[in-house]
């Protein structure tokens, strides 16, 4: 059992610093470019992974809110919280101002339709009647002609 950690210790090392050399940034590899590191790694097998994470990168956090990936480099160069950040809070304020607007528009939407309605049934009593154009003018209902 001792036999075999001491080969596996060194090959988990060597595969921890090659990877953590692999997605450090170009500029963060102190003393050598990140291609002699990767030769130093994996190279000198024990000694090589040890030097690297002792002396080869740059230990504090990158400046700006970056990760240690080129990729995202790109992508984002500052944090910023959502309730910092002038575009989200704008969008929220436009979408409020949209919320507000809503019910108002479908209360007026609701009224013309009430009034449409109403002068279609005053239209349509209006000649039921006769020409009649107001309730009261015609005979009371259930009225009708006397009866000598």
């Amino acid at each position: 059992m001792l036999r075999a950690l001491l080969y596996i210790l060194p090959l988990a090392l060597t595969i921890y610093a090659f990877i953590d050399c692999l997605n450090t940034p170009e500029d963060e590899a102190k003393h050598l470019p990140k291609v002699a590191w990767i030769f130093i790694i994996l190279l000198f097998w024990i000694v090589g992974p040890i030097v690297w994470l002792a002396a080869g990168k740059l230990r504090h956090a990158p400046a700006g809110g970056r990760t240690p990936s080129e990729w995202h480099r790109n992508h984002r160069t500052e944090w910023v919280a959502p309730d910092d950040n002038p575009e989200f809070l704008k969008s929220i304020r436009e979408e409020n101002k949209k919320d507000e607007s809503l019910p108002k528009d479908w209360e007026a939407d609701l009224r013309r339709r009430e009034d449409e309605l109403k002068e279609k049934d005053e239209g349509e009593d209006g000649q039921q009647d006769g020409g009649d154009t107001g309730p009261g003018t015609g005979p009371a209902p259930g009225s009708g002609p006397e009866k000598p």
